[in-house]
């Protein structure tokens, strides 16, 4: 069974609570990823995507300006690295949404995408 630690980034792009919705923009398309994760002294407080760039642009119109936590999905699913592929497909696709963290005894070890799982998946 191919599991999460399979196919897993760990290269984190993170952003403290009090970064810009910019300074996160600027950090994904740098690291080419679509979501960087919030985190304060190496504990997730969540995670913040393309959506939610999208979200904050259409609101306010100084949205750039904002903190990145303003606009971010809080207390994020996660899942274990020994969990399986499928189980993170299923999850994203019920929850409508496209990355989900990776802890590993309350340690944030990496991120998957669902573009990671697709090439898994049969």
């Amino acid at each position: 069974m191919d599991v999460l630690r399979d196919v897993m980034s760990t290269t984190l792009v993170t952003v403290e609570p009090h970064g810009s919705v910019a300074e996160a923009a600027e950090l994904m398309s740098i690291h080419h990823v679509g979501a960087v994760l919030i985190v304060v002294e190496d504990a997730l407080h969540g995670i913040f995507t393309e959506r939610d760039i999208v979200r904050a642009l259409a609101a306010e119109h100084d949205a750039a300006h904002h903190t990145a936590a303003d606009w971010m999905s809080r207390d994020p699913i996660t899942l274990h690295p020994d969990a399986s592929i499928a189980e993170a497909r299923d999850r994203m696709l019920e929850g409508g949404f496209r990355h989900i963290p990776i802890l590993e005894d309350g340690r944030l070890v990496g991120i998957v995408s669902l573009r990671d799982l697709s090439g898994r998946l049969r």
